[in-house]
């Protein structure tokens, strides 16, 4: 199979501005339309709209309002992130395209989460699923991003690439030996 000639740019550039504008087109509807706090019913008992604010990250954690300190961590956190995974898409010679799409959607969630932390010392968070009294924490477009993404690259990483994988490869027939009669 032939190795890729050149970085797989648009798989990375594209998906990644469209995560980061739908994340914010989203996230700009949620804070026109919801009060803080409100929650509008879309699917009765499994799924709401709401308009919650995270000041930390996953499950609340660092989300304190006297912990300055910890919106100087996110940040400096998600800006090193995004340097490396740049840097990984940059170095890769020869990644499947499910690795590079994982990349772009995990880059472009962390970039729309800076840009809420940057512009508003927070996060918009919107999506509430639920079953009865059990919430999944509220995430928003940009957290859905980068976990697809994450699995995606996992499972890449973990089963090898799902393009060039050793189950897609027709099997190399050996050529038989000529026997020399003396």
């Amino acid at each position: 199979m032939p190795k890729r000639s050149g970085h797989n740019y648009p798989l990375i550039i594209w998906p990644a501005l469209f995560i980061v504008a739908l994340d914010q087109v989203s996230k700009i509807a949620v804070l026109k339309s919801l009060d803080i706090h409100e929650s509008v019913p879309i699917i009765k008992g499994f799924f709401n709209l709401v308009h919650v604010r995270n000041r930390g990250m996953a499950f609340g954690f660092l989300n304190r309002p006297d912990l300055d300190f910890g919106f100087w961590v996110l940040v400096s956190a998600t800006i090193l992130a995004i340097v490396l995974l740049l840097f990984w898409f940059h170095t890769m010679k020869d990644e499947s395209n499910w690795i590079t799409l994982g990349l772009s959607l995990i880059l472009g969630g962390a970039l729309g989460n800076l840009i809420d932390r940057l512009r508003l010392h927070e996060v918009v968070d919107f999506l509430d699923f639920y079953v009865g009294s059990y919430h999944w924490p509220a995430f928003n477009v940009a957290d859905a991003a980068i976990t697809v993404g994450a699995v995606m690259v996992g499972l890449s990483l973990f089963f090898g690439s799902w393009e060039k994988g050793p189950h897609l490869q027709p099997a190399q027939k050996e050529k038989p030996q000529k026997s020399i009669k003396t």
